[in-house]
């Protein structure tokens, strides 16, 4: 009954976790790889996501980007630098509008910005805990299934209600999609967590309205792939291997001929101490 229940719980767990994952996947927007593009910014003396320097990223200098759109809601631009850096710049039209070339005023921080416009960014391990900025898109064009094909912008970002501030601009340029084709998912290593410059004594804004999720780190391009539901047969692939490995193991230890004289020097030492043993003991008795 034990072993019964046992399979069961593994067999409900299994499917629990599938489940959420399918649901992580579908509500997750799909990253896409940038055909050419760049981002660009630099900050003031004070600013912590800058440290009041400036960077520059592009396409054209063997740097990756990657951009994924929420129905053209939201659009998240990730950094994969060639020299190493990685930076994330996200921006958010209000509610459930669609972002469209205008200037966006009175921005917070994404995903916390409720029903106002929302702009994050952030990377290196850094990231403000609370945001005031301003952007504006002067193109935007959205495919089928969150396909960016054209997306220009420029944002100025200030942390935590602060007079130093970042400033930008994104440019990026696709081909059109296929009728109907979902965008070619991007791969992008994994990234460290961020810190905001007041971690730990500043309280996180409060999500309102559809955001609702208060994340760890930062937004990452990388796609979530679904756990594998399948919960038949689990444990035989590798068992087999284990065993086949085991019987190779063995065979080649057994067989070994190194390890065969090994073995014999050890029973001839073995046979050399009886032997010398048993003249031992004689010699003991003839004393006798």
């Amino acid at each position: 009954m034990k072993v019964l229940w046992r399979r069961r719980a593994l067999a409900a767990a299994l499917s629990l976790t599938a489940a959420v994952g399918g649901l992580l996947v579908a509500g997750t927007a799909q990253a896409q790889t940038v055909s050419t593009g760049s981002l660009s910014f630099r900050g003031d003396s004070g600013d912590y996501i800058s440290q009041g320097k400036s960077y520059s990223y592009s396409t054209g200098k063997g740097d990756g980007l990657t951009v994924s759109s929420s129905t053209g809601s939201t659009v998240s631009i990730s950094v994969n630098a060639y020299n190493g850096d990685w930076w994330t710049l996200t921006f958010d039209a209000p509610g459930t509008q669609v972002l469209v070339p205008r200037t966006y005023t009175a921005a917070h921080r994404h995903p916390f910005n409720g029903t106002g416009p929302g702009l994050d960014l952030s990377g290196e391990g850094r990231g403000c805990n609370e945001l005031t900025g301003s952007f504006t898109i002067s193109k935007a064009v959205f495919g089928p299934q969150g396909y960016v094909q054209a997306f220009d912008a420029t944002f100025e970002q200030h942390c935590e209600g602060g007079t130093p501030a970042a400033r930008g601009e994104v440019h990026i340029s696709n081909r059109p999609p296929p009728s109907g084709a979902a965008p070619k998912p991007a791969t992008t290593r994994p990234r460290a967590a961020t810190t905001s410059p007041n971690a730990g004594t500043k309280p996180k804004a409060t999500p309102t309205g559809r955001h609702s999720a208060t994340p760890t780190s930062r937004p990452s391009a990388t796609p979530t792939s679904a756990p594998s539901a399948t919960a038949a047969g689990i444990g035989n692939t590798s068992t087999d291997d284990t065993d086949a490995n085991t019987a190779a193991v063995v065979r080649n230890t057994f067989f070994s001929p190194l390890l065969l004289v090994g073995v014999l020097l050890i029973v001839l030492a073995g046979l050399v101490a009886m032997v010398g043993l048993a003249v031992v003991l004689g010699m003991y008795v003839r004393r006798q």
